[in-house]
């Protein structure tokens, strides 16, 4: 989705992987067999595209709701490398998250 999201939009999407929360069962079996999380289908998730300087207030908000508790700012987007999706990774560097292809693999989550 996100692909899509920067290739319509003619933006860079950066997404900090310390930021993604990922339960330890899914980790687990993630790591059991071979699966990269962010990769599989996961239904109920909801990704917000919020300006700026309006994106503390609106998080603030989600928080309130017992379904956003657990609501975080993974990203920005970017000018730089349009249509294309970029993971800052826990020692700084930065890779491109391949797009989905093939078959989409059931949600585990």
């Amino acid at each position: 989705m996100l692909w899509e999201i920067a290739n319509a939009s003619n933006v860079g999407i950066v997404i900090e992987e310390e930021k993604i929360k990922l339960r330890e069962e899914v980790r687990g079996v993630c790591a059991l067999l071979g699966f990269d999380p962010l990769y599989l289908a996961n239904e109920g998730k909801l990704v917000a595209f919020i300006p700026q300087k309006e994106a503390e207030r609106v998080l603030e908000a989600m928080k309130v709701n017992p379904l956003g508790r657990d609501a975080v700012i993974i990203g920005r987007t970017v000018k730089d490398n349009p249509g294309k999706v970029l993971l800052k990774t826990g020692i700084g560097g930065h890779g491109l998250l391949q797009p989905l292809s093939g078959e989409l693999i059931p949600s585990i989550c």
